[in-house]
């Protein structure tokens, strides 16, 4: 049964500007904000005049590239000139603890925009959604962070602890962005991370590594194809390998938070490209994916089951045997991470939107990789994962968040703030 709401929290939630939070996303996913590209920093700039509007004191710094780089827990698979970085804070009166959303403006390419009833780059409501690249993953969460904060502070409520929202570039190819203002500094007592989640309070999160299987073969005119030998049949044993590995790793416990899962950790060979000629034989296949790493598995153990999986798989195939493939761990390392679920963010995100939607809350875990695990293994930040909409509408045409799941997460950010960082 909710818990009824006091006054303050009710003048809190009724301050929401749904008309100006849609407003201001639809503008958001107008910047193409691809990684790597100036549009990318053009964003960041957008949000932090957006904060500086809602009234929060704003950091935006030029981010320490080559201390990034640096960094042991830093991973990128795009080449930056520079970067930016941008935190708000709504600065409280003291004596309680402090608290930061965090949300990423960068997104991934729209594809073929002929495969979409809307245009990828430009937000569009439509049938109570928003649709448009970004507007799910993961614009949508972070206005409703920023609107939460600006709801407090129309309300005229003062916080005891300060609420932050870190605003970062990079998170789709590394999670650079975050390393960067954990490194300069921005964090918290708790953190929420607003990836889409189904409105799902996730404290914890999967890791996945990026790999690449480089296959060699002999290349020899098509006619004569028995002459040669086809990367491409060469990797077909290497393929079933991983099949079987990722069934024996799925088939393991995993817990209660990741029970509705068939595949919690599961191992996608996202890119396949060989051969160099239409009538000739494949030479050569190179094979990338994203290999799942669950919470609490050390994630260089977990590397080796694959490194043996292939090595086996070799070893049983005279040509790959005198030939063996190239594997490399490459690009982004998203390392498990979790929050215990009787933490205080833990039970005041449920709490909190338990009593600001009327519906009981879910505990489950996310099983893809997200900047939850710097915040938790870097700056020792206790983080959930916890905002609108499902992970499955995001990287794909006709991208889109429901309206109805952005008013209630702002509600639950809000009613989280007020209640883990106190009321003066």
């Amino acid at each position: 049964m909710p818990a009824p709401l006091n006054d303050t929290e009710a003048r809190v939630l009724n301050a929401i500007d749904m008309d100006a939070l849609l407003a201001y996303l639809c503008d958001l996913v107008a910047v193409r904000s691809l990684d790597g590209t100036p549009e990318e920093n053009d964003a960041q700039e957008h949000v932090a005049a957006q904060i500086a509007r809602c009234g929060l004191a704003v950091d935006r710094w030029e981010l320490d590239l080559a201390q990034a780089y640096a960094h042991p827990q830093c991973s990128y698979e795009v080449e930056r000139p520079r970067a930016l970085g941008v935190v708000g804070t709504l600065p409280g009166a003291g004596g309680g603890p402090s608290l930061l959303f965090n949300g990423h403006v960068d997104v991934v390419p729209a594809g073929d925009e002929a495969n979409w009833s809307f245009p990828p780059w430009r937000g569009t409501v439509a049938d109570g959604r928003v649709y448009g690249r970004g507007a799910l993953d993961m614009k949508g969460g972070l206005s409703c962070a920023i609107f939460a904060a600006r709801a407090i502070r129309d309300a005229g409520v003062t916080l005891r602890g300060d609420l932050k929202i870190q605003s970062v570039v990079g998170e789709e190819d590394g999670g650079l962005g975050t390393l960067a203002s954990i490194l300069r500094g921005h964090t918290a007592d708790a953190a929420v991370v607003v990836e889409p989640t189904e409105m799902r309070v996730a404290p914890a999160q999967a890791g996945a590594h990026n790999f690449r299987l480089t296959v060699y073969g002999l290349s020899a005119h098509g006619c004569v194809r028995e002459e040669g030998v086809s990367a491409i049949e060469k990797y077909y044993p290497l393929q079933q390998a991983i099949l079987e590995l990722e069934r024996r790793r799925n088939a393991r416990d995993l817990g209660p938070l990741f029970a509705r899962y068939a595949l919690p950790n599961a191992i996608c060979i996202g890119t396949v490209r060989a051969g160099d000629w239409a009538s000739s034989v494949a030479e050569s296949l190179v094979a990338e994916g994203r290999y799942g790493i669950a919470i609490g598995e050390d994630p260089l153990a977990a590397r080796r089951e694959l490194e043996d999986a292939v090595a086996q798989a070799v070893a049983a195939d005279p040509w790959l045997a005198a030939h063996p493939p190239k594997l490399e761990w490459w690009g982004g390392t998203f390392d498990p991470a979790a929050t215990p679920t009787d933490h205080p963010i833990v039970t005041g995100v449920a709490g909190a939107f338990a009593d600001a939607t009327g519906n009981p809350a879910v505990l489950e875990g996310m099983t893809y990789g997200a900047d939850m695990r710097l915040l938790v293994n870097v700056g020792g930040v206790p983080t959930v994962l916890f905002g609108p909409g499902d992970v499955r509408r995001a990287h794909r045409p006709d991208e889109y968040v429901d309206v109805a799941d952005l008013h209630a997460v702002t509600r639950t950010l809000a009613l989280t703030a007020l209640r883990f960082c106190g009321v003066a």
